[in-house]
């Protein structure tokens, strides 16, 4: 029976298990700032190692009893002297006196020089850091370096007025050495707080609370270097500034520092995947940037897309012999080379002008991509990393090729913006939820919309993958929204079936199509082909929506109203689904037994025939 804290869904009941909860009794005033930005969840899961240190000390708390009061003075002077040492050693490493004040400003270190876009790069799971591990980037000149860096300030200790408090438990790194196995860190933004807890942990205090003098308005938290030593959290704020953090450590780096690059909010942040350096933000003024959080800082300014021609749009930099057309954001994006990205050097020399030493010392941005007129709202990588997924105030869906920074395909929404965006784990489909109150498939290789899913009554917040109930066949997938309703949806590939009526109007769009790609060539526009056998008709990148008859529409599984203030963020991992509303209260939904991955592998003695239907449900079905 459905309750307040728990509902019902096909495989079994989800329950509350774990509240989190913004209180404002005792903590800075700071927190007295209104909840203009929506909070957002990240997770990542830790494994840690049985030690013998880790042993012994949980033996020395249970044995200790009061003595650990007796001795505070003693461990705070411990932890002093460990600090000491540390910076002393951070020294020796790098030849850089590590100051306890921000402005003190940091010798740079060695970089990257190289990050011309390379396809071959993008098949290669898994690259060393001293390649510079991701999509975007040919071989570094990172030096003898032996491990990813740390972030240089500490934070108890800063002077920055950009960091006003930090709250940490009480005994934190003894806490985080007793720990084994598996531990999965909540982070989320509440206000002009970020706070880091442990997800399945009754404690009533987070681990770290952490108040800042500006907004975090979203954050990503980096898979890829992710360990019992350290944690890589990227964290936008509504100043355009972005901070670098190692909760372990307590330690941070600030990047477009005030905004010295882009001063316009920061709307979404994502790590590269398989990189430890490399992050993309977008930005409320229709940008996306690409970051090196080992770098500096550059003088930098974007080039005018209006008054730049078609050759520079693509990121080739030359004269055409032809004048060409305005900046069209639903045919293309706008790449701006900073002024030390190789490709511009060799440019500068080919045309004559004097190369300076300076212009050859990487900084950020490593790109710049101007995307849409209108603010970027969000955007994901696709599972093979060679897209993005870019969503936008103006109701456009772009994918991006990431590698070639090109425009691939833009979709317009059915109306109004679009609000959440997601992407399959096996890259089939892409999810948008918008102002339309409708979450909508796309098939991205198939360059159609396959559904439309009808069960909010209000803007769509956000959509999620259940990768667990996501094998390629079926899929499950959640979404909340302003209406305060979690809703939960199935479908199955199969049934993704084109409607008779789609498809003789897409039959009807084929037919007319070589007229309409001779007039966009006279015009000067790109066009693309369609893949497959039998299908290199060429299509325009800007794909209108269709109309209701055209769309197949899929019916909700469950739909749990929640009480409180409007949901703003909801994510799956293994333990459960995690909703959150505008003032930062958090719910853990723990899964049912049966769907909990680790349950169904030790269930051996039950048949098949259990495992394919109660494991994934039923795919609900799709109606016109």
């Amino acid at each position: 029976m459905e309750t307040e804290s728990s509902f019902v869904a096909p495989e079994g009941v989800y329950t509350v298990t774990e509240e989190h909860k913004h209180s404002l009794t005792g903590v800075h005033t700071v927190t007295a700032a209104p909840f203009i930005y929506p909070t957002r969840l990240k997770t990542v899961t830790v494994k840690f190692t049985v030690s013998k240190n880790a042993n012994s000390q949980v033996l020395s708390q249970l044995l200790g009893g009061s003595r650990e009061k007796e001795n505070k003075k003693d461990k705070e002077r411990q932890e002093r002297e460990k600090e000491r040492l540390d910076r002393e050693r951070e020294k020796q490493q790098d030849g850089l006196s590590v100051s306890s004040s921000e402005t003190q400003e940091d010798a740079p270190s060695p970089d990257p020089s190289s990050f011309s876009p390379s396809p071959d790069n993008a098949t290669s799971p898994a690259v060393a850091h001293e390649q510079l591990n991701s999509l975007f980037g040919g071989p570094s000149q990172i030096g003898k370096k032996k491990s990813v860096a740390r972030p240089k300030h500490n934070m108890r200790t800063t002077s920055s007025t950009f960091i006003t408090r930090l709250q940490n438990v009480d005994n934190l790194n003894r806490n985080l050495a007793s720990k084994q196995g598996e531990t999965t860190f909540l982070f989320y933004n509440t206000s002009k707080s970020f706070i880091w807890t442990e997800a399945g942990c009754k404690a009533k205090e987070p681990l770290a609370r952490i108040f800042f003098a500006a907004y975090p308005t979203c954050h990503d938290v980096n898979i890829t270097t992710a360990s019992s030593e350290r944690v890589d959290v990227i964290i936008g704020f509504n100043t355009g500034d972005l901070l670098w953090l190692d909760p372990m450590s307590s330690r941070y780096g600030r990047l477009n520092k005030q905004g010295r690059i882009c001063n316009s909010p920061c709307t979404a942040v994502r790590w590269v995947p398989s990189s430890p350096n490399l992050f993309l933000v977008s930005h409320a003024d229709g940008t996306i940037l690409l970051y090196d959080k080992e770098r500096e800082d550059g003088a930098f300014s974007p080039k005018d897309p209006m008054s730049a021609t078609l050759t520079e749009v693509n990121g080739v930099p030359q004269t055409p012999q032809t004048p060409q057309e305005p900046w069209n954001p639903l045919d293309s994006i706008f790449v701006t080379l900073p002024p030390w990205h190789p490709a511009t050097i060799a440019s500068s020399l080919s045309n004559g002008k004097t190369d300076r030493d300076k212009d050859r010392i990487p900084k950020n941005p490593v790109s710049h991509w101007r995307v849409s007129k209108k603010k970027v709202l969000d955007f994901v990588f696709s599972p093979d990393v060679k897209h993005v997924a870019a969503i936008s105030e103006d109701g456009c869906l772009r994918v991006i090729d990431a590698v070639a920074e090109q425009l691939v395909d833009c979709y317009s929404s059915y109306f109004g913006a679009l609000t959440c965006v997601a992407w399959s784990p096996d890259g089939r489909y892409i999810l948008t939820g918008g102002q339309d109150d409708l979450v909508t498939i796309y098939s991205p290789w198939e360059q159609r919309v396959v559904a439309r899913c009808q069960g909010h009554s209000s803007f769509v917040a956000a959509v999620t993958f259940d990768d667990i109930r996501c094998d390629g066949r079926t899929y499950r997938f959640g979404s909340v929204g302003e209406d305060n309703k979690l809703i939960l949806w199935d479908f199955s590939s199969g049934a993704l079936h084109r409607p008779k009526l789609q498809a003789a109007a897409h039959h009807q769009r084929m037919s007319m199509t070589s007229n309409v790609s001779l007039a966009l060539r006279r015009r000067g526009e790109s066009v693309v082909y369609l893949g497959g056998p039998g299908m290199d008709t060429p299509m325009p990148r800007y794909h209108p929506a269709p109309s209701r008859n055209e769309v197949a529409v899929l019916q909700p599984v469950l739909i749990k109203p929640i009480e409180g203030d409007l949901l703003t963020d909801t994510i799956f991992y293994h333990r459960g689904l995690l909703t959150a509303n505008k003032v930062g209260h958090v719910k853990l939904w723990v899964r049912p037994l049966a769907a909990h991955p680790r349950h169904l592998k030790s269930r051996t003695n039950r048949s098949n025939s259990f495992a394919d239907t109660d494991v994934f449900g039923s795919a609900a079905p799709l109606s016109r």
